[in-house]
């Protein structure tokens, strides 16, 4: 998408539609037995896992945090397509 066909949205319905679309779509996926099962194992290895370590660089905080930001943002997409 480029930036003329973002100047060419008049209003933010479609951005809405697409983000409840999307939400609807994590929700049907990992509303699934495999889906629970990938989703437990996500949480367990990025979001219940220490973002730090002592000793570590850095840097390895930011990506720690970076891969548990992702999965939360699945889970807040799974939250918020089952109030739709």
């Amino acid at each position: 998408m480029s930036w003329d066909d973002l100047d060419a949205l008049e209003s933010s319905e479609f951005v809405d539609q697409s983000r409840e679309d999307l939400a609807r779509l994590c929700l049907r996926v990992f509303a699934t037995e495999d889906g629970q099962k990938l989703m437990s194992w996500l949480r367990h290895t990025y979001v219940d896992a220490p973002i730090a370590v002592p000793g570590a660089d850095a840097s390895f905080a930011y990506f720690n945090d970076g891969q548990r930001t992702v999965v939360r943002d699945l889970m807040m997409r799974i939250t918020f397509a089952r109030t739709l």
